[in-house]
């Protein structure tokens, strides 16, 4: 979400994801998890100690196969995810940050097999609401300008993706041509295991060419239970991400001081059909080409 995904990340990012065999790699590999996960939930200590039947998290092959698991599914097929938050305004370091706007999106995932990993392509439709009222908002009245600004959603996708392989996750084309030479090191994640919980922490990777103040702290929850068995291809995922960048496009503040915070949270959906029914018509309506990632070459 954000995202994801879009949230991968959603967000906007989210954002999120999923999918399943990498290759003979992680096919033989899940018959391995499926051996040490047998028998009951290990204890909090022994999780973080690495042990009680939880993968080898050092293992850059684990990390890929699990955060697709977390983000979308192991098969092939739209993961969609539903978030809503909150956009504060920062104008400067002796001011309290104030909430300006509430928002409400989808991101919609898609996780194409390649040869050493997965390829993420996907959509985000995210609205503004009044941070009041709750309604649907089509005019804001700024009050950093005192200017009346028309709101536009936020709309993303469809044209780049991302590379997730054990050697790191990087932005590219659908084509699977990276936007820029890809910076390969091992992939390592921050992973949590406390009682029936485990949570994955990560940073947001943007295309190259992003403004300065850019950037996304995104934190995914699944259970225990569903985690560790390997029959389950898509965990029943939430998430919680915090989003730092400049003035939205349709406050026109470019060359003002100060910056937004995002603040989103949010759940993955079996489909599009588990929507809520205002958000859902009004993306049907205004965005029909938006509501499945589904590669056109599929």
């Amino acid at each position: 979400m954000v995202s994801t995904t879009r949230r991968g990340a959603l967000r906007q990012g989210l954002a999120a994801g999923a999918a399943l065999t990498l290759g003979g790699g992680l096919t033989s590999e899940g018959a391995g998890f499926a051996a040490a996960w047998a028998g009951e939930l290990p204890s909090a200590t022994d999780a973080l100690k690495g042990s009680g039947g939880l993968p080898d998290w050092s293992d850059p092959a684990v990390n890929v196969r699990n955060m697709v698991r977390m983000q979308g599914s192991l098969r092939e097929r739209d993961v969609p995810w539903w978030f809503t938050g909150v956009i504060f305004g920062v104008r400067g370091e002796s001011e309290t940050p104030r909430p300006l706007v509430r928002f409400e999106g989808m991101e919609i995932y898609w996780f194409k097999h390649i040869t050493d990993g997965f390829m993420l392509g996907g959509h985000t439709v995210t609205f503004f609401r009044d941070y009041e009222s709750g309604e649907f908002l089509r005019e804001f009245r700024n009050p950093y300008t005192g200017r009346v600004d028309q709101v536009k959603p936020a709309v993303q996708g469809g044209n780049l993706g991302f590379s997730y392989t054990p050697r790191g996750i990087w932005p590219v084309r659908l084509s699977g041509e990276p936007l820029s030479p890809p910076v390969e090191k091992p992939l390592r994640l921050q992973w949590h295991a406390l009682g029936h919980h485990v949570w994955l922490q990560h940073q947001t990777v943007y295309p190259p060419g992003m403004p300065a103040m850019h950037g996304q702290r995104q934190t995914l929850f699944g259970s225990r239970g569903e985690f560790l068995d390997p029959r389950v291809d898509a965990i029943s995922s939430s998430f919680s991400s915090t989003v730092f960048m400049g003035w939205l496009k349709w406050m026109d503040m470019k060359d003002e001081p100060g910056h937004v915070i995002w603040h989103a949270s949010g759940v993955k959906l079996r489909d599009i059909g588990e929507l809520p029914k205002e958000y859902r018509e009004r993306a049907e309506r205004e965005y029909p080409e938006r509501m499945s990632a589904r590669p056109k070459s599929i």
